[in-house]
């Protein structure tokens, strides 16, 4: 039986660093480092603060493990489907949009004007967060879902356009070639070379924006967006950790049912 043989010593390969100078690169990671101490150092710190907030920080985390869903069940339920509304219409509506801006920004297909307009477009829309252009149409609107399905709107015309234009982009190109060799026009290339590509991505990415939607709508809703949000604030205002620990639950089921059914979709369209 054939024994192997050792040639010589073995030899530990390693990857060659990305700076090759020692001085530099351990120059680089001291800086680095002092720099990070010199950082943290200058976040003031109330520890007396942080010590009295350790009491009340585990009076919320007793309210989410025994949560009390009766006190404002009506609320509850109430905020709830302002939340569900603003999410559906608002993914709807921004969808519908979102599609021409997401095919005028696409530079493969687009005339230079509309690109930039497109362009512009969805630079705005992602310029801001959410809960900045709630603040605004909060001011603009008054308090209530109104003013937070037109943030969620507007949050979903700057992600699903840019992602889409960036898809269209990236089409096989000889599709649209052939369309266009037969001598279909611009909307035959988009609707029989482009439309097919793209499709079974822009579902999915419209699944994962609903999903972004419903828990952003918790957010804005802290600053008078409607939503259930504006209930969980109300409760943490009124130190009634067990219904926010019981609004938290709820929010964290819906988000999982939203996230299972979004994959079996996405496997089904793909």
């Amino acid at each position: 039986m054939a024994e192997s043989v050792s040639v010589g010593p073995s030899r530990r390969w390693r990857k060659k660093p990305f700076i090759t100078d020692p001085k530099t690169r351990w120059g680089l990671y001291i800086g680095a480092l002092v720099y990070l101490v010199l950082a943290v150092s200058s976040v003031p710190v109330n520890w007396e603060r942080v010590w009295e907030g350790l009491d009340r920080g585990w009076r919320f985390v007793e309210g989410f493990l025994v949560p009390d869903f009766a006190s404002r069940w009506g609320d509850i339920v109430q905020g709830m489907q302002e939340s569900l509304t603003m999410t559906v219409t608002s993914t709807v509506v921004g969808i519908l949009i979102s599609v021409p801006i997401g095919i005028g920004a696409a530079r493969n297909i687009a005339p230079a004007p509309v690109y930039a307009v497109c362009r512009g477009i969805i630079a705005l829309s992602r310029s801001f967060q959410e809960i900045i252009i709630a603040i605004l149409f909060v001011a603009m609107f008054g308090f209530g879902p109104f003013a937070g399905f037109l943030t969620l709107s507007f949050a979903t015309i700057g992600f699903l356009s840019k992602l889409l234009a960036e898809d269209i982009e990236d089409i096989d190109e000889s599709q649209a070639e052939a369309v266009r060799a037969t001598g279909g026009g611009w909307w035959q290339i988009v609707n029989y070379a482009i439309q097919p590509q793209v499709m079974p991505r822009l579902i999915g990415l419209s699944l994962y924006r609903l999903d972004i939607n419903f828990r952003e709508s918790a957010v804005i809703g802290i600053v008078g967006a409607g939503g259930i949000g504006a209930t969980l604030n109300t409760a943490i205002d009124r130190y009634e950790y067990d219904t926010a620990g019981a609004i938290l639950i709820i929010v964290i089921l819906i988000v999982m049912v939203a996230e299972y059914s979004s994959g079996y979709v996405r496997k089904w369209v793909q």
